[in-house]
């Protein structure tokens, strides 16, 4: 598997790939936060926390990871290398595993530069050093199991069409569906509110963006993560097949 994880990483590097979804991902996020007018500018809430960071992130990794997992076994298809790849002597759970870690390694990589917003944020409010770390922690340890869902999901549409594309709209979709739908239907449905918006990660990110870290909110994003893994194992075993 460590071996998957090096190779993915290298494509991602050696390509532009790697650099543009890190450089988007900071960029975005920088002007929105720091520099365009708007709910999401930090200066202009009037409170030292980084709230704008966490509820734009999620948005802006709904079209960034399925951007960096569409090509995952999309590519390979193409190419007609993924009959190779399945040869190797790896099982079919070590060669997704890679692919995951690979792009979930990547989607870090991004997040990591924004630590500094912490150090800002807290240098900025009054009295220095007055920031909610408690909040803080738990929103990055959200964001962490918020881009593993995101991740599996991405590579387990890398799996239903050789062409990225399709791959790529149909990972935005389910993303935003269980981000968003869950509460959307919530809404709509006002006497099941709790019940429905509970299947939704947006639910469960922001029960840990309170500082909480919740056992339920961890079972329920691994649980998604696991699940699409299976089935992305399941649709190359009957490739294979």
């Amino acid at each position: 598997m460590k071996s998957i994880i090096l190779r993915e990483i290298k494509s991602f590097f050696g390509s532009p790939i790697g650099y543009l979804v890190i450089a988007i991902f900071l960029i975005s996020n920088g002007l929105f936060l720091w520099v365009f007018e708007g709910d999401y500018n930090i200066l202009n809430t009037g409170y030292a926390d980084l709230t704008p960071f966490f509820t734009l992130a999620p948005w802006i990794l709904i079209f960034l990871i399925p951007a960096v997992t569409m090509r995952s076994f999309s590519d390979e298809k193409k190419q007609g290398t993924l009959e190779l790849l399945l040869t190797k002597p790896l099982s079919i759970w070590e060669i997704v595993n890679g692919k995951f870690f690979g792009s979930f390694l990547l989607i870090i990589l991004a997040i990591i530069p924004t630590l500094i917003y912490v150090k800002v944020i807290s240098d900025l409010g009054s009295p220095e050093g007055n920031i909610d770390m408690g909040s803080t922690i738990g929103s990055y340890f959200g964001l962490l199991f918020l881009i593993a869902s995101y991740s599996a999901i991405g590579i387990f549409t890398s799996t239903l069409s050789e062409n990225q594309i399709v791959a790529f709209i149909i990972a935005v979709f389910l993303c935003f569906f269980f981000y968003f739908g869950f509460e959307g239907l919530a809404s709509l449905i006002p006497s099941s509110n709790s019940f429905i918006s509970v299947l939704g990660m947006q639910n469960h990110f922001k029960s840990m963006s309170r500082g909480v870290i919740d056992t339920r909110d961890i079972i329920y994003f691994l649980s998604i993560a696991i699940a699409f893994l299976s089935f992305t194992v399941y649709k190359l075993k009957s490739f294979k097949a």
